[in-house]
């Protein structure tokens, strides 16, 4: 087990122990609201190309739709919108870590179908572990209202625009990344959450 790897199993157990209070709220707050399962499972793609489920707590009224929300989006749920705007939505993918399928830091996990738009120098970022947070994360917390600025063209604006944008800033962090900066980013995430949350 290598450094980041004993890094990322040791902070997402920990922090499975500590929010595990959340994680019971969150639960009856996702049930309470709407039918549906209390998790919702995504096929993604991670590291060299290998699908795997992702775990959220459940945002979205179960109708079937697009995996991308822009703005106002009305098939998230009242509770899911305060899951979402806290980021308690991810809290599962602590799970994901520990199966060794997630990075605590590393590019955001994308489906399979935007995947497949990628150009061979965008594969890079299938080089490393997908993970909870990135610098492209925070660059783009306001992501679904850049999205619905595009309106119905939302998602042209986030395969010709957002996607590219993202995938650039999190390839260029992977050349130079650390522990030392991993820790940094996790840092930022946490005081964008907890000190300066999405309104």
């Amino acid at each position: 087990m290598n450094l980041r790897r004993a890094f990322d199993v040791t902070v997402a157990a920990v922090a499975l122990v500590v929010s595990s209070p959340i994680w019971v709220v969150a639960a009856i707050a996702v049930k309470a609201t709407s039918k549906g399962p209390v998790l919702h499972r995504a096929t993604r793609i991670g590291i060299h190309g290998a699908p795997f489920t992702l775990l959220k707590f459940r945002t979205m009224r179960i109708e079937a739709g697009p995996a991308i929300t822009a703005g106002d989006d009305p098939r998230v749920t009242a509770a899911g919108k305060t899951l979402r705007r806290l980021k308690i939505d991810e809290l599962p993918q602590l799970v994901n870590v520990l199966r060794g399928e997630m990075s605590l830091v590393g590019p955001r996990p994308e489906d399979e179908r935007y995947v497949a738009r990628y150009t061979p120098e965008q594969r890079r970022i299938l080089s490393v572990a997908p993970g909870i947070t990135s610098p492209a994360s925070l660059a783009y917390r306001d992501e679904q209202r850049v999205l619905a600025s595009a309106g119905e063209r939302w998602e042209e604006a986030y395969v010709n625009v957002v996607m590219p944008a993202k995938i650039a800033i999190d390839l260029e962090y992977i050349d130079r990344r650390t522990l030392a900066t991993d820790i940094g980013v996790l840092t930022k995430t946490a005081f964008g959450v907890f000190v300066h949350p999405r309104r």
